[in-house]
């Protein structure tokens, strides 16, 4: 097989909030001792859930599953306001793993609503950011998953209407929506700021650099992880084949074999061990060189819930 040259794609992996979430399920573990519930995957990324469960961290779907007084995690891709009210109304200990990010979208909601909007909610029907967005709001909000969906829906006044979006989303699909919902309804509202985090922007934005050089993309991301299912379709709209593997053992030769130039990323909810893990593979596969590629230098650090703040925290980057 002839020499394969890898790309690396930066920055990748952890961001902020899954750095946030992750260390909030730990900490309450040392804190209060297993069992410690968590609402949903606290991310979307297989090894870390596992990684947890072996600590003592027991993931549910509902708060039922929940026995009364137990000390509960919210997941980094937040919750309904229904949902706050039964972990209240059943006594259970709350720890917040929401994603500040996504803190900011609901609070955008709130506002909306009390200024009289209904809103459009453009995300994935049944993730669970989207779910949690939705929630803010008994009625009046909207979900658009795609530029055809803008047709779709009829709303009581389209002088009052505003939009918002899914933090995890392609940030030129979302343009593309939000251009089609300009169209319609020309006075919509959207966000002071723009509600795709600066996390997902700047993993896409290094895979449209990347991309281009290479002749095949692995992005390194659960099934289940939104941005990182964004990643391989960026990098394929960027014309590479390219594949998603939750590990390295899923890496297939027939990928490689005959290719000059491999790129990876990871998800930002992969951790960087399953992205090494990958390297080392393609390295079996007469993978000779790793060039590790110029880009953002993130810094963002978010604040743990008091009760779980005492010691240092890791920086994201």
């Amino acid at each position: 097989m002839s020499a394969v040259e890898v790309l690396l794609a930066n920055p990748r992996g952890f961001c902020a909030g899954v750095e946030r979430a992750i260390e909030i399920v730990e900490r309450a573990l040392k804190l209060h001792g297993a069992p410690i519930y968590v609402r949903h995957e606290i991310v979307h990324n297989r090894y870390v859930v596992e990684d947890l469960r072996s600590k003592g961290a027991v993931f549910v779907e509902e708060l039922d599953q929940v026995p009364e007084g137990a000390t509960v995690i919210f997941s980094a891709h937040g919750v309904s306001k229904a949902v706050r009210r039964d972990a209240e109304r059943r006594g259970l200990k709350v720890f917040d793993a929401t994603c500040p990010l996504v803190t900011k979208v609901h609070v955008e909601v709130a506002k909306m609503l009390a200024a009289g909007y209904e809103i459009v909610m453009i995300g994935h029907r049944g993730h669970p950011e989207a779910e949690g967005t939705m929630g803010q709001a008994g009625s009046g909000i909207y979900l658009v998953e795609s530029v055809g969906d803008v047709a779709r829906f009829e709303v009581k006044n389209p002088g009052r209407l505003a939009y918002v979006t899914q933090t995890t989303l392609s940030v030129d699909d979302a343009a593309q929506i939000v251009a089609a919902l300009k169209e319609r309804f020309p006075g919509i509202r959207g966000p002071k700021r723009d509600d795709i985090c600066y996390a997902t922007q700047n993993r896409q934005d290094a895979v449209k650099l990347m991309a281009p050089q290479c002749d095949v993309v692995i992005v390194v991301g659960s099934p289940n992880s939104s941005n990182s299912n964004r990643l391989r379709e960026v990098a394929a709209h960027m014309g590479a084949v390219a594949y998603m593997v939750d590990n390295a053992g899923e890496l297939r030769p027939e990928w490689i074999s005959g290719k000059r130039r491999v790129g990876v990323t990871a998800g930002a909810s992969a951790p960087e061990v399953l992205v090494n893990d990958v390297l080392a593979r393609l390295s079996e596969l007469g993978a000779e060189r790793v060039t590790q590629l110029p880009g953002v230098l993130e810094s963002v650090v978010f604040t743990l819930p008091r009760e779980l703040a005492s010691g240092k925290r890791r920086r994201a980057g």
